[in-house]
């Protein structure tokens, strides 16, 4: 089973096992978890070894058997989860089988699951399967950033209506709004690249003192964590929800962040404003002449459940005394589900955004279609020089339906060329192709700092 919550579903909202898909949802699938549930047992054997309290053979031992369960067929998944219900957790029967399946080798119990408790090794699993899923997520974040920007570069002069609640505002560029994208999507996405790279071992023992490997404990934490690939803990943060916090956090600014550029694309891609398309619409059962923009609308679907869940993740840090009865339960499939819809949002967006059709026709259509009056700030500007009644005199001019260039009280006072000039909306585009310029010269100059390892 390589998928979270079913076949129907997943492929729709860009978290399915289908090829092409986000390699979220096989990152953070059941399988995926049993996985990582082993690997941080082996990696505890091993670290214990490294203390001198396991035999080296048998942590040699230990990992070949977790790596035999591990694959595919290893074990029955669903039998570890009717066993779990039990014990409230999938780590206490998976001990049993581990040590079980190790004690045929020669190998004794002590040697497994050494000096930790089932917190532990959820924790450090949800850690470890965080970070693989998450690095397919940055993935597909770093992709949906770099064709908003394409289209930044592309568009940088093209001429569009700016538009503030929904109505029609000033002149701007396509461009501009593209920077919108993808400086929203280049911030998410550093701020998910800290969290992931903050994400620490917990290996805290039954209360979280580490008294059954006293005094090794503190040394086994570290060598846990490098086994792993995790952040060493400062101490054990069982209790201490902040990481869990942080990275629920990030994930809920990536879905938001998502959520711009898919939303303005479905706008734009509506018959009345029929600005943008994508290259691959969708179509409808009853009407055949839809072309959907369901790459941005499954994008938006998939981003609108993620708030939801960072709250429950949020709510959950009120973990009791050294274990918190249901709080630390909550989180598991909670961080599962946050990390494939924001991997499916961001994979569905990428999808978007790179076949993204620009109607350059349609939008300077669109920026006459209110005969100038998107210009009206602008021409008041410039009667104000002559009359202190300008805003007023233009008010009237824009409420009559008269073109503002036949307008007798404005053409007393400003020639035709000059209202000409006044009513260009090339003409009035402020600093938005500056703005693009800057965006992508900063964002150029953080790739190569990327890339030169000072970041």
């Amino acid at each position: 089973m390589n998928h979270t919550r079913g076949e129907l579903f997943d492929p729709l909202f860009g978290a399915g096992p289908n090829p092409g898909d986000s390699g979220v949802a096989a990152a953070v699938s059941d399988r995926a978890w049993v996985v990582a549930l082993l690997e941080v047992e082996a990696a505890l054997s091993r670290a214990a070894s490294a203390a001198g309290l396991v035999a080296a053979e048998h942590a040699t031992t230990v990992t070949a058997v977790a790596s035999r369960l591990a694959e595919p067929g290893g074990l029955d998944i669903a039998d570890l989860g009717r066993r779990s219900a039990a014990g409230g957790n999938p780590v206490i029967p998976l001990v049993k089988i581990l040590r079980t399946t190790c004690a045929a080798d020669g190998v004794p119990t002590s040697a497994v699951h050494v000096g930790a408790t089932s917190q532990d090794v959820m924790d450090s699993a949800l850690m470890l399967l965080s970070r693989r899923a998450g690095h397919h997520l940055l993935a597909d974040l770093r992709a949906a950033a770099n064709s908003a920007a394409e289209l930044a570069r592309l568009h940088r002069t093209t001429p569009m209506v700016a538009r503030t609640l929904g109505q029609q505002a000033l002149p701007t560029t396509f461009g501009a709004l593209a920077v919108c994208w993808f400086t929203g999507l280049d911030d998410a996405t550093a701020g998910l690249e800290h969290a992931l790279s903050a994400l620490p071992v917990q290996f805290g023992g039954a209360a979280g003192t580490l008294a059954a490997v006293h005094p090794h404990g503190l040394a086994i934490a570290d060598t846990l964590a490098d086994e792993l690939g995790l952040a060493r803990q400062v101490v054990p943060w069982h209790t201490t929800r902040t990481p869990v916090a942080a990275l629920a956090a990030a994930l809920g600014v990536v879905a938001g962040a998502l959520s711009k550029p898919a939303t303005d694309i479905v706008a734009m891609a509506s018959t009345e404003f029929g600005e943008l398309a994508e290259g691959a619409p969708g179509g409808s059962s009853a009407m055949p002449h839809k072309q959907n923009p369901v790459a941005a609308i499954t994008a938006r679907a998939a981003a609108r459940r993620v708030p939801g869940l960072v709250s429950t993740i949020l709510s959950s840090m009120d973990h009791e005394f050294a274990r918190a009865a249901g709080a630390w339960h909550a989180e598991w499939e909670t961080i599962t589900d946050l990390l494939r819809l924001t991997g499916g949002a961001a994979h569905r967006l990428a999808s978007s955004l790179g076949g993204l059709h620009v109607h350059t026709d349609t939008m300077a259509r669109n920026l006459d279609l209110t005969g100038g009056l998107i210009l009206a700030e602008r021409v008041t500007g410039a009667l104000a020089a002559h009359t202190d009644t300008a805003r007023d005199i233009v008010s009237a001019a824009a409420a009559s339906g008269h073109p503002l260039e036949q307008d007798p009280e404005i053409t007393a006072h400003l020639t035709e060329g000059e209202l000409h000039d006044l009513l260009n909306p090339s003409h009035y585009l402020g600093h938005a192709v500056d703005l693009v310029d800057r965006a992508l010269a900063v964002r150029s100059t953080q790739t190569d700092r990327t890339l030169g390892g000072l970041e």
